[in-house]
């Protein structure tokens, strides 16, 4: 017979992106730097540039508290995009490169925000020459923000978020597991997320610490998901 196992409640949980809960380290240290140089900015406006879960997100959550800036989703934009733009003293555009589906309104967009000298910061995975923009003008505006870009996190700080994320929940882990953990997960804050999560819920179904049979088992799983269609 399998082993009992516990009924569990999946209660939310956030992370958080408060400038305490940043780790610094080589691969985020230039935008880092780029960030908390505001208001000192040489311009209006900053790219920052990395891959999925290099910490683009918390660094502009920072910014937007730091600036009493608002945010706007890059997929997300329209018409009131432009209304809160035109309103606005301090703008985040996250995912910026995704803002390429609504061309001219992203023309126009950035347009408003250059003539009422909002501050701008703007997040993507590449600058904007890869976008594979249409309009030569929107790619000469955009081409004004300097780039600070952010590179996959290292083993180190891999090992070091995930310490983090199993501390806010609470959960003791062995260090040699969490180095286990490290060497075989992708490299980004998302997935290190989503693994804590799964391993907080399965030792709390199992009604046991995280061994590393569960890490083994839930990081095959997550391959196979990052495999699938």
């Amino acid at each position: 017979m399998a082993p009992p196992r516990q009924l569990t409640f999946r209660w939310p949980h956030s992370p958080s992106f408060a400038r305490e809960d940043f780790l610094s380290a080589p691969s985020n240290h230039e935008a880092l730097t780029a960030i908390e140089l505001w208001p000192n900015w040489a311009g209006r406006m900053l790219m920052l540039v990395g891959p999925e879960g290099a910490g683009k997100s918390h660094l502009g959550a920072i910014w937007v508290r730091a600036a009493g800036a608002i945010t706007l989703a890059g997929e997300g934009l329209d018409q009131r995009s432009i209304k809160a733009c035109g309103q606005a003293h301090a703008l985040l555009i996250d995912d910026a490169d995704c803002a390429t589906r609504a061309e001219a309104l992203f023309f126009h967009l950035i347009n408003v925000a250059l003539q009422n000298n909002v501050w701008l910061l703007m997040t993507g995975r590449s600058a904007p020459d890869a976008w594979g923009l249409h309009t030569p003008d929107l790619l000469s505006r955009l081409r004004l923000a300097p780039v600070a870009r952010l590179a996959a996190p290292d083993i180190e700080l891999t090992e070091a978020v995930l310490f983090k994320l199993f501390s806010d929940r609470q959960l003791q882990v062995d260090p040699h597991l969490i180095s286990y953990i490290a060497l075989r997960i992708e490299r980004s804050l998302g997935a290190a997320q989503a693994l804590v999560a799964t391993l907080d819920n399965e030792a709390l179904t199992q009604g046991r610490r995280i061994t590393r049979t569960m890490a083994s088992n839930a990081l095959r799983e997550m391959a196979l998901k990052s495999e699938s269609p």
